[in-house]
């Protein structure tokens, strides 16, 4: 089946020409202008891939971006300029799976496509796979992975953003295993290195602040200086 891909853009020419190369290239594709066409094609169609700009009227590409988070929707790869740089790194911490900056070439955004959809199928497979189980649990924790809630001890529920979860289900997942910035970021956004890697960083500072006794001195999350990072528990 052909793999349906929306692109979301206030540019005209921008939308119909990725809209031509795509369906010359064997996608399904749908178009929108902006937030309203986009919500009523993820209304009446399953879509696999989003195409978003970061620059449009009224509801910007990261209030879009935020949107599909939340009601877990399908990957997004962004399109911005390269003086949206701060916006960027802001969609990607959002979850956003990749970006393409402005000007760039169809082929370009074609071949991100492709990792994407590519790396998303995988991740689907171990996920299938790993999670037959709902529940993972580690010292003083418990993680529901398809409510995606995270449980103390106590019973205490911590709320975890989207980008939280996906990084602390990859530590469970690979636990006892030294994993570096890029390969952290294939697996939580499934998308190629991208030069903002330090975003990894932030995202793994403010989860030690959830899970960790000690967030300054870690024991679960710990640091392997000139590796990575690793999860140091055994995990059920």
């Amino acid at each position: 089946m052909k793999k349906h891909i929306l692109v979301v853009d206030d540019h005209n020419e921008i939308r119909d020409l990725l809209g031509r190369y795509l369906d010359q290239h064997g996608y399904q594709v749908s178009l929108a202008d902006g937030g309203e066409g986009m919500r009523e094609v993820l209304a009446a169609q399953t879509i696999d891939l989003v195409v978003l700009d970061i620059m449009m009227p009224g509801e910007d590409g990261l209030s879009l971006c935020r949107y599909l988070r939340e009601v877990s929707g399908p990957p997004v790869i962004m399109l911005t300029a390269m003086s949206e740089e701060a916006d960027t790194i802001v969609g990607l911490e959002m979850g956003a799976d990749d970006y393409v900056t402005k000007p760039f070439s169809p082929r370009e955004l074609l071949a991100r496509i492709k990792a994407v959809l590519r790396r998303l199928e995988h991740v689907t497979d171990k996920s299938e796979a790993a999670n037959k189980s709902s529940e993972m649990q580690f010292p003083g924790w418990k993680l529901d992975v398809h409510q995606h809630q995270l449980t103390r001890e106590d019973g205490l529920l911590v709320p975890l953003s989207a980008a939280e979860f996906r990084l602390l289900k990859v530590f469970l997942e690979h636990s006892r295993q030294v994993l570096n910035r890029d390969q952290l970021m294939d697996l939580t956004k499934g998308r190629d290195a991208l030069p903002f890697d330090r975003s990894i960083d932030n995202q793994i500072s403010r989860l030690r602040k959830k899970i960790e006794k000690d967030p300054k001195t870690p024991a679960l999350i710990k640091t392997v200086w000139g590796g990575g990072y690793m999860f140091t528990e055994e995990v059920k």
